[in-house]
């Protein structure tokens, strides 16, 4: 084997000097306004219809889209178009163990496949977003917030508001005083069955599995069922064992500024009242109800005092606010009323509007975010921990909503044992905690 000549200090200096003339800026690296490449992230994406898709286009702005996985081969094409240099896979296990290259994932599957997936991508050493809610069960949820604060990846959950200024509005607002000593937060969403059918019974036909789709895939943990077209690409929401009903899909929105603000640990209680139990066993135990009312009870924690957290959905909505206008909408699309004993917030404004102005806006105490996707972009770059992180929010929220569908579900007044994970008093209840996976998937 020739050995190569030393080289002696002379000519290390030379080599030194032509190399530092080679270093290119970085922003001609990446072109003006441009991530340079050595700074951007290979993503995989795992879902990538409706949201999915939304979410990929995102992150390929200052990033690398390298894999792309969805069992509808109808969403990998209309992808693939756009991310051609993107490998396609319909298995998001066979996708993590083979590219070895990816540093993030993207989760946008429907609710039931969100914490297999996003616990394989952890364990692997994968910076992970994931959309709401975080898991599919409440279960799923704890494990997600142990394994996030053991590995101390970049985490994000897609509740976009987090990011916004009225989610900071509503938390400086509360701790500025001007609510008084807040006792209540109602939040509600008006969503109609059409987006995603709600109290209604299994098909009974059987239609054929359609060609571009591998149907076993795509039902995944849960049971298997026979195929039938109501359940996806997108009405899988309101069925128990691939989404969690309106609650599931808006809770996670709507409650993420309250839940800040008054740094809410686990409840006592949890107690629903719904439609679907009045139409039978068959379509209660299949679908979400078309209308709930849902409310967790806190315990008075710290110098914060006891408080009421209630749902409203399917039209359901509490009294009217006397000091809201007259003609003014109320709990009408996605809303927030924060009740206080000197004042009520109505989205993130004090009511009525003359008092809001008169106040004016609470003091500043919150950094102001560079964006939803940018805040997890930083966070899988050694920045600080990204607004709704799986460690220290998305995971408690997420497993908190979710009492609530339990409760829904037995039409129980639940008294939780948070530190663990129970129900002291309904073993039906215990039962919806952790409902079992089929053979081959697990978190």
């Amino acid at each position: 084997m020739n050995s190569l000549p030393p080289i002696n200090r002379r000519q290390m200096m030379a080599a030194g000097a032509a190399a530092a003339a080679l270093v290119v800026p970085r922003h001609v690296l990446g072109g003006p306004g441009q991530t340079p490449p050595s700074e951007k992230l290979n993503v995989a994406a795992i879902g990538v219809g409706g949201m999915g898709s939304g979410d990929v286009r995102s992150a390929s702005a200052s990033n690398n889209i390298v894999a792309l996985c969805d069992p509808d081969h109808r969403m990998l094409d209309n992808n693939a178009r756009q991310f051609p240099q993107a490998k396609l896979y319909t298995d998001f296990r066979q996708m993590l163990e083979v590219e070895k290259r990816i540093d993030a994932v993207l989760v946008a599957t429907p609710d039931h496949v969100h914490a297999p997936a996003t616990m394989m991508a952890l364990k692997m050493g994968k910076h992970v977003h994931c959309q709401k809610p975080l898991t599919h069960s409440v279960y799923e949820a704890r494990a997600i917030g142990q394994a996030a604060r053991q590995c101390k990846l970049g985490t994000q959950m897609g509740n976009f508001g987090q990011a916004g200024e009225e989610a900071r509005l509503i938390s400086e607002t509360i701790w500025s005083g001007q609510l008084g000593t807040v006792r209540e937060v109602h939040a509600g969403s008006n969503r109609i069955p059409m987006i995603s059918a709600r109290g209604i019974a299994r098909p009974a036909d059987r239609p054929p599995v359609p060609s571009y789709l591998d149907w076993d895939l795509w039902v995944g943990p849960s049971p298997m069922r026979p195929y039938h077209p109501c359940y996806l690409p997108f009405s899988w929401r309101g069925w128990w064992d691939f989404g969690t009903g309106c609650l599931g899909d808006i809770g996670c929105h709507q409650f993420s500024a309250a839940f800040k603000a008054l740094k809410l640990g686990h409840p006592t209680s949890i107690e629903a009242s719904s439609s679907n139990h009045s139409y039978g066993p068959d379509i209660s135990q299949e679908t979400a109800p078309i209308a709930s009312i849902t409310r967790w009870q806190f315990p008075a924690e710290g110098d914060r005092a006891p408080v009421s957290l209630t749902w409203w959905d399917g039209g359901l909505k509490p009294p009217r606010p006397e000091e809201l206008e007259p003609g003014r909408e109320f709990a009408e699309g996605d809303w927030l009323l924060v009740i206080g004993d000197k004042a009520k917030m109505y989205g993130h404004r004090i009511i009525p509007e003359s008092k809001a102005r008169e106040i004016g806006r609470p003091p500043k105490k919150l950094d102001r975010s560079p964006g939803h996707w940018q805040e997890w972009f930083d966070a899988c770059k050694g920045g600080k921990p990204a607004g709704s992180n799986f460690a220290h929010h998305a995971a408690h929220l997420t497993e908190v909503v979710l009492l609530g569908n339990i409760a829904i579900r037995t039409q129980e007044k639940l008294l939780w044992d948070g530190v663990n994970l129970r129900f002291t008093n309904s073993e039906a209840g215990n039962r919806l905690i952790q409902p079992p996976y089929r053979s081959g998937w697990s978190v």
